[in-house]
């Protein structure tokens, strides 16, 4: 099993089927919040489809495709983070991630991203791990520009989000460029 501890404060732990209640439940709680930037949750409306994300993503994590992780802040499950897909043969990867509500403003999802980048560059020996979020989400934004990753461009009409497409912004990290 996948663990890697961040901080006292903050790990991550691959997703198990164990973690589905608490993770539907910080979903169910947080869904007004998160649905402004996360078109997902449209399909996420019962326990079940939660279940069924966490089986399809152990699949791709055994073979090497993404993570899925929990984020385990003083030992609770505050929100996910992890590689959304991992390209083996381009040697890149692509963070993703999500908080509860009531957990934004600690600092979490940017210790959180600093530790994926370093895993991914470091440990796994990638060469790019890029970050992309909606350009008017200025929070998640914030995020790679805080860690210093360079603003690379902005994808037109990337994501369908419940009604109308959002335009993405593009942030890169090279591992040349990861202290």
């Amino acid at each position: 099993m996948f663990v890697h501890k961040i901080d006292e404060d903050l790990s991550l732990k691959i997703q198990e089927m164990r973690d589905a209640e608490r993770i539907f439940e910080l979903t169910d709680t947080s869904r007004d919040y998160l649905k402004e930037w996360l078109p997902w949750l449209d399909f996420t409306k019962e326990l079940q489809d939660t279940k069924d994300f966490i089986k399809a993503g152990s699949s791709n994590f055994v073979e090497g495709k993404s993570l899925g992780a929990v984020i385990l802040y003083k030992g609770e499950i505050v929100g996910i983070g992890g590689f959304n897909n991992i390209n083996h043969a381009n040697k890149t990867a692509y963070i993703g991630y999500w908080l509860g509500q009531e957990y934004q403003g600690k600092g979490i999802m940017t210790r959180v991203a600093k530790a994926l980048t370093d895993y991914a560059l470091t440990d796994l020996k990638l060469n790019k791990v890029e970050i992309r979020a909606a350009v008017e989400n200025h929070k998640s934004r914030s995020i790679p520009e805080r860690l210093g990753y360079t603003e690379e461009g902005t994808i037109r009409q990337a994501e369908w989000l419940h009604d109308h497409y959002v335009d993405h912004m593009v942030y890169g990290m090279l591992a040349e460029e990861w202290c």
